[in-house]
């Protein structure tokens, strides 16, 4: 039986990605609803109907975020044989993603300024809290394998990392390239528990030959 009502006007993937790269640019409460239904093309009534509200949109918007823009970020931590490698690869991953969108990451980078805006507000530190527990998962399961000594306190390593990678999030806003988010990671890397990163295996940037 067909649906009842008059047929949305508007692709809702699309304009949900629209809304999405508004979030991503401005922030949550930077973002008007007007400025909202112009970067999708339809008007407050639609976007109501289709989303409920300015907050839930926002919340489908990271959902979007993190379909689109994890696999980037976290395929070669999954594929790496060691946590170090896998740390390594997340940082650098990282770098060259937030170098080529210089809007940072909008999870780490998200400003809710609404006190109203308890169910995105929520679901942020969901997905900060899922990254941290993914991280400091990999690195555990390292140091029970003997890749880390018994005494490394996991958790504040993970968080450690982590704090690398935000940082470097707020760095490639105010415009750091790719080489200079990579030297970064040399320094992180270098302060792996049990020794630095040999010259052979830091970043260095094509140079074109």
């Amino acid at each position: 039986m067909a649906e009842r009502g008059r047929p949305r006007s508007f692709d809702r993937e699309r304009a949900l990605a629209a809304a999405m790269l508004l979030f991503w640019r401005r922030g949550y409460s930077a973002t008007s609803v007007a400025e909202l239904c112009q970067a999708m093309g339809i008007g407050s009534p639609s976007l109501y109907a289709a989303f409920g509200s300015k907050e839930a949109l926002y919340a489908e918007a990271l959902t979007l975020y993190g379909e689109r823009f994890g696999p980037r970020i976290w395929t070669g931590f999954d594929a790496a044989p060691t946590a170090r490698e896998a740390m390594r690869s997340l940082l650098l991953d990282s770098a060259t993603t937030l170098a080529e969108d210089s809007c940072g990451c909008m999870v780490t980078l998200a400003s809710l300024g609404d006190t109203e805006a308890c169910q995105a507000r929520s679901l942020l530190a969901g997905m900060r809290a899922a990254i941290l527990a993914k991280v400091t998962g990999r690195l555990a399961a390292a140091q029970l394998a003997g890749e880390l000594p018994a005494g490394v306190d996991v958790a504040a390593l993970g968080r450690f990392y982590l704090g690398v990678q935000q940082g470097m999030s707020v760095q490639a806003r105010d415009g750091a390239g790719e080489a200079a988010l990579a030297a970064m990671v040399d320094v992180a890397m270098a302060a792996w528990p049990g020794g630095s990163l040999s010259p052979s295996a830091r970043y260095r940037p094509w140079s074109g030959s």
